[in-house]
This record gives structure tokens, sequence and C-alpha cells, in this order.
């Protein structure tokens, strides 16, 4: 579905916010004895602020609905939209500015982003993080209530991974996604009583996994004294669905340093089943 694209026009008549479902014009504006300005006429005293809110009532107002009285339909109206399952995806791992979710999500446009953020801030999915210091730069991040998300996200994951195939030509991996795909795969039974840590590198992407008696903690960047630094390559899916074995790990191009054992159970811990 196309994402509709606000038009604001000022000019003598009035104001008028529109886009391809929806107009709203003010009509007789008050006459100035300067020039009209943007600020004077739309934003008022609360700045570009309440033009934003303005903007997000329009959106909620024209955004299409199910007309469904449920609890589901009200949860797709929010994360159903398209990209915002990602955002909430990404922002699971660690708040991040609107730059870093751009460049995790290279294929969304600015408008796109900035549309699907207003509507989860406004409602109470995401919060803005506001830098502690002038120089800092603002961040998004879930509330609780969106981080209720966390487990839905995880079994969904778990659940469209056997539909995956070989990647196509266009698809990215990022540190967000692989990081998630790791908790999403994670076979808690299969870790009860290990205690390892993973160095992975994929690419240009490094992550590391801590897996403690059950518990895994994942996160992006090295780690220092990891017991296993694994470089599967595009075998990493191969080797977590059981299609490549780990005595044949070599042989398909994976290379890792470390005692090879850690290396079988990576696959019995991470696993698409």
């Amino acid at each position: 579905m196309a994402e509709a694209k606000w038009k604001l026009v000022v000019d003598q008549q009035g104001v008028t916010i529109s886009n391809d479902r929806f107009q709203l014009t003010t009509t007789e504006a008050q006459t100035l004895d300067r020039d009209v300005s943007l600020d004077d006429v739309v934003f008022g005293v609360d700045g570009s602020g309440q033009m934003e809110t303005i903007i997000t009532e329009l959106e909620a107002m024209t955004k299409r609905t199910y007309g469904q009285f449920c609890g589901l339909s009200r949860a797709l109206e929010v994360v159903g939209e398209r990209w915002a399952m990602f955002i909430v995806r990404d922002l699971l791992v660690s708040p991040k500015s609107f730059s870093e979710l751009r460049q995790g999500l290279p294929r969304i446009s600015t408008d796109v982003l900035s549309s699907r953020l207003r509507e989860m801030e406004h409602a109470g999915v995401i919060q803005r993080k506001m830098p502690e210091q002038p120089e800092g730069t603002m961040l998004y991040e879930l509330t609780e209530y969106g981080a209720e998300l966390d487990d839905i996200t995880l079994r969904l994951g778990q659940w469209g991974a056997r539909l995956l195939g070989a990647p196509r030509p266009e698809e990215i991996v990022t540190t967000s996604s692989l990081i998630m795909a790791m908790r999403a795969t994670f076979q808690q039974e299969a870790a009860v009583g290990v205690t390892a840590s993973y160095e992975i590198r994929v690419g240009d992407i490094v992550f590391h996994l801590t897996v403690s008696d059950g518990a895994l903690q994942a996160a992006g960047g090295p780690l220092a004294d990891a017991d296993l630094r694994l470089e599967p390559g595009a075998a990493l899916k191969g080797l977590m669905s059981g299609e490549i074995a780990p005595a044949d790990a070599e042989a398909n191009g994976v290379v890792y340093s470390g005692d090879s054992a850690l290396l079988t159970k990576f696959t019995e811990m991470f696993r698409i089943v």
C-alpha cells in the first residue's frame, strides 16, 4: 500500500493540509502587517511540535482500519503497517537514532519512517529519549508497553524462519536482525548447564552471544576472550536448520577457532525448528 503524501499550502485564502484521502482547509485567515510566515499561520506558539501533533491526529483519522472490534484489529492498526515490526525489532535490540534506524532499514523512505515513528509514539509503543548532553543525539526507545512485543516478535521470527530458503539477491542482514534471529531460535533446554561465549562475524557484522546455564545474552560488537570465534558466511542458516552438519562445516566455507565441540553445541542451542 502506497504511503499517503501530506501537502501543506499557505496562501491568502488560509491554510490547507491534505493528502490523497483527506483535506482540511482553514479560511478567513487574519490579515497580517508583515509577510505571512509558516510558523505564524500553522505552528503557533507551540512550534513544530504542534504541527507534528496535528499531522499525527490526521494520519490516525485517515488510516485504513479493519472494521473489527477486537484486540488483534487494534494491534495491527499500530504494528501491522508496513515496516512497523522491523522498527520494533531493531528497538528491541537497543534504542536508536533516526539515522541508525534508516541505516538498518535501507529500503524505508524517510517519510515512511517518520510516519511510523509518529504513529507508534502516538500509540504509546515508543518514546523519545533525549540526550543527556546538548551535543548528543535524540534516540527512540520502546516504552514498557512497547517492550511487551518482545516475545511476540521472537515467536513470529521463529515461525517465519521455517519459511526461509536461499536469500534473495536484494536481501540483507543487519546486526539487529541477526541478534534477534539468534534470540528467536535459541533452544533453552539445550543450553541448560552450558557456559559458553561466541563471537560471530557475518561479512562486516560482528556480534556476540553469551550462554550461561540456559540464559542467553546477545549484543553487537566483538567479545574479548570468546570461547569460539565463528565466521559462518552463507552457511549460517544451514548450520541452524540442520542442513549442514558441524562435521561438514569447514567444507561449506565455515571458519572458526576454538573447541569444535562448541560448534556442535551452537547448532544444538540455535536451531530453526
